[in-house]
């Protein structure tokens, strides 16, 4: 059966998919484990780095970063991007901040340092602290592609979260309440890792919701991909054809996420 890695937002989606069609006893969850196991997680950075090198055959994960493509390009490998689902990129902060929602370009403006206070977009005074993650993660990714024709500013060190559970623990914590932002996807951040402590934004005045990701409505919405790189394993095919079809978009749906079928 195809070996499978990828990111740790989409986890519970391609375990559910190999407890669905994979033969009994084949495997064994091993979450940010590698070794024989077909089903494991080593983040997106990780993942793409197996999947180049042929470790792993198919991953599941955002788009990758233009690193990454080089990276493939660099080994001889074509990356096969397979839409399998949406989900929604989004924004949060403390619950105790009184902002609940931000615009498109209020996101750049932070991101590009020009917009720098909270009293800018309604909040109390009080600098923003704008945490970003590590280089080639989902989420940094799906930021630098948000911010397009704006540079993105380099954030302090101490900034940068090494793991997506950090992020949100940072704009939990009391001490950093009154000025952090992050981002994470939608799934990971409401269901996976979960906190009452912190407050998902609307943008554009759109909460996001998986009605609003269907629908369109919610401005940073993704899709993201089963992604392959020329292995030769016949199951592959077979097995992204299933989780197409009306079975595997069902559960794509029951997981928690948007089917794109």
């Amino acid at each position: 059966m195809p070996r499978l890695d990828g990111a740790t937002a989409l986890y519970p989606l391609y375990s559910a998919f190999v407890q669905a069609v994979y033969p009994p006893d084949t495997y064994n969850h091993s979450i940010y484990e590698t070794g024989n196991d077909l089903a494991v997680c080593t983040t997106t950075s990780e993942a793409y780095k197996r999947l180049i090198k042929g470790d792993a055959d198919i991953i599941f994960a955002a788009a990758p970063s233009l690193a990454q493509t080089k990276q493939a390009k660099l080994a001889g490998r074509e990356l096969k991007l397979t839409p399998i689902g949406r989900e929604a990129f989004v924004f949060f902060v403390n619950k105790r901040n009184p902002v609940n929602g931000l615009t498109t370009e209020q996101v750049k403006d932070i991101y590009s340092g020009t917009l720098t206070n909270w009293k800018q977009v309604g909040g109390k005074k009080a600098s923003i602290r704008a945490f970003q993650r590590d280089e080639n993660s989902g989420s940094q990714t799906m930021l630098e592609k948000i911010m397009e024709d704006r540079t993105l500013m380099s954030p302090p060190k101490e900034n940068v979260a090494d793991v997506m559970s950090g992020i949100i623990s940072l704009t939990a914590s009391y001490r950093n309440y009154n000025n952090a932002l992050g981002f994470s996807f939608l799934f990971y951040a409401s269901e996976m890792n979960a906190s009452d402590e912190i407050k998902l934004l609307e943008i554009e005045g759109v909460p996001p919701t998986k009605e609003s990701i269907r629908s369109g409505a919610y401005p940073f919405a993704a899709e993201f991909y089963a992604v392959t790189a020329g292995s030769t394993n016949p199951n592959i095919e077979p097995f992204l054809d299933w989780i197409l079809s009306p079975e595997g978009q069902e559960l794509v749906d029951k997981t928690g996420y948007a089917a794109v079928k």
